[in-house]
């Protein structure tokens, strides 16, 4: 139970509807911050990409602007993945609900694809238009099957999987209870320009499974065939870095004798994201307690109150 001051008595509600204050985002806005965010990103950089083609470093800084932009617009909404690796990768941290995994991955395909779907109709509206396949192509991620004359599929899937496991662990890691508030967005985002920048003469840099997705529709057939590598090795870091981060996030709760208050934790564990509307306040009893599982942590950190104690305070309002 827990107690609220309403002008004269004190009234008494059931705990299990105690929600955490100044939240309350639906399952609906959060997919669509993340397809807005992922439209963001994939059609602001892949854009520099091919009506700059000799832009350099213009690609690499224009997905780390985007993301960082993204993330500060939308991601007090939805958490701020725009990445199915990501999503991913904070589920099996223990941020994000199993639920909202697989809604999250749809609204960022969809978001990319309809991203690739304009700047497809921008291309048709220029009178070069018979050349919008081969700028599909160009942009699209690749391995060379033969291994004779670029990077073959066993290194690309490498430094796919090991990049996208480092890009999550950024994210993880700037998000954390403990990251300095509101760095998250610039740390991703420089993350995001580095890890593009090495990998752009690798395979044409993919890290996103919903980027790699976007651009096959409108190429030459080579992509698509080659597709499941760009799902594969990413999906595969985010299950590195989810686990990795898990562990050693578990490994303090332990050597404190916390590790049944966390037990209990992530067994009420909402969504990750800014929006905090799953987090049970557990009555007045316990004012200051909240599931130590990270569900709370990205929104604090964007509205500068990170800590324990803001929270606690919070909670006891």
């Amino acid at each position: 139970m827990s107690l609220k001051q309403s002008g004269g008595p004190v009234e008494q509600e059931p705990a299990e509807t105690v929600r955490a204050p100044r939240e309350g985002y639906s399952l609906s806005a959060r997919i669509g911050a993340e397809a807005v965010g992922a439209f963001l990103l994939v059609g602001g950089a892949l854009g520099i990409g091919m009506f700059n083609p000799q832009g350099g470093f213009a690609v690499p800084f224009g997905f780390g602007f985007a993301v960082a932009a993204a993330m500060l617009a939308f991601g007090y909404i939805s958490g701020g993945h725009f990445n199915p690796a990501i999503t991913l990768g904070t589920a099996l941290a223990g941020r994000t609900a199993w639920k909202h995994v697989l809604p999250y991955i749809v609204a960022q395909v969809a978001g990319a694809s309809l991203a690739t779907t304009v700047l497809w109709v921008i291309l048709r509206s220029h009178p070069a238009n018979s050349q919008s396949q081969s700028l599909f192509a160009a942009i699209s991620n690749h391995f060379d099957a033969s291994g004779s004359s670029g990077f073959s599929l066993a290194g690309v899937f490498l430094a796919e999987a090991v990049c996208t496991a480092l890009l999550v662990a950024v994210y993880l890691g700037a998000t954390a209870r403990a990251a300095r508030p509101g760095s998250a967005p610039f740390a991703v985002g420089l993350a995001l320009s580095v890890l593009t920048a090495f990998l752009l003469p690798v395979s044409n840099a993919g890290l996103n499974p919903a980027r790699s997705t976007a651009t096959v529709y409108f190429g030459d057939g080579t992509a698509a065939g080659q597709l499941w590598l760009f799902w594969a090795a990413p999906l595969l870091g985010a299950v590195i870095a989810g686990l990795i981060y898990r562990s050693a996030e578990g490994a303090p709760q332990r050597a404190t004798g916390k590790a049944a208050e966390g037990k209990a934790a992530k067994g009420k564990a909402a969504d990750f994201g800014y929006a905090k509307d799953d987090v049970d306040v557990t009555g007045a009893d316990k004012p200051q307690q909240e599931p130590d599982n990270g569900a709370a942590e990205a929104k604090d950190f964007f509205d500068g109150q990170g800590g324990p104690a803001s929270r606690g305070n919070k909670s006891a309002k």
